[in-house]
């Protein structure tokens, strides 16, 4: 059996999109982790698979390089958008999400952003607006969900942590039973924030929508930023607006790379 695909980025956080809307396509972890191998697959961050939906115009499943599913991707979701053509209602695990395309790219309603801790989640009850826990120099992050839990740190230069190393220990630490996404972030001007991002699942990106989502969030909450934040990642930037007490927009480019098809039994097993 030969399934098509198209592999599409948006700044270098790149997707395999799979279509299963019409013809059915069973999409377990071991698979997604095959598609996803930079060596012997497709290569990508994230396996996409766009699915029939009840509640919306059609659903998105997010799988991580590791093959573990998640709840949200903002850049893949302009990608899908992109792809699309036309405004939609997209069913993610973190909820549905509304995706207007533009030229180059697409701009993402990701829905209001969610504060308890029990929402993030955290493992017990503390104020997400500083946390009162530190792993070595980075200390007192801000947590909250954009569809899927970020914890953010605000840096005097993020370029000099070393993310790698310290992005792990972070995302499994047990106080997040759902692990979680780590952001380090420099305040680089007014309205702009530079930034990087430890994905759980995927690694150091080139980009992070929801990354991205979070860290303005983040900022405007603790009054370091307007509510229209510039972010600058390592594979360019995104506008993030957040209106009080209102859902965030996110705006940025998204591209196709190319597209091809793959026999399904060469990943089987």
């Amino acid at each position: 059996m030969r399934v098509e695909f198209t592999k599409m980025h948006g700044l270098g956080n790149d997707f395999v999109v799979l279509d299963a809307r019409v013809s059915p396509l069973a999409v377990a972890p071991g698979l997604a982790r095959a598609l996803a191998d930079r060596r012997t697959g497709i290569g990508c961050d994230q396996v996409i698979v766009l699915v029939p939906s009840p509640t919306a115009d059609l659903g998105m499943r997010i799988f991580n390089a590791d093959g573990g599913e998640v709840e949200s991707c903002g850049n893949a979701s302009r990608a899908v958008t992109m792809l699309l053509g036309h405004p939609a209602r997209i069913e993610t695990l973190g909820g549905v999400i509304v995706g207007e395309p533009e030229p180059g790219g697409a701009t993402i309603d990701m829905g209001k952003p969610r504060f308890e801790w029990q929402d993030i989640p955290l493992a017990y009850a503390m104020d997400t607006l500083a946390l009162p826990v530190g792993w070595e120099d980075l200390e007192s992050p801000c947590a909250v969900n954009v569809g899927n839990p970020h914890v953010v740190f605000f840096v005097p230069d993020c370029d000099a942590v070393d993310l790698e190393r310290l992005g792990p220990l972070i995302e499994h630490d047990p106080l997040f039973p759902e692990r979680v996404n780590i952001n380090v972030a420099t305040i680089a001007g007014p309205g702009r924030v530079k930034l990087r991002v430890w994905e759980r699942g995927a690694g150091l990106t080139r980009a992070c929508g929801t990354g991205a989502c979070a860290t303005a969030v983040a900022a405007i909450r603790r009054g370091l930023m307007p509510r229209e934040v510039t972010v600058d990642l390592p594979g360019g930037s995104l506008q993030i607006a957040w209106p009080m007490a209102g859902a965030v927009r996110m705006s940025g480019s998204a591209n196709e790379s190319f597209r091809g098809s793959f026999d399904l039994a060469d990943y089987a097993g």
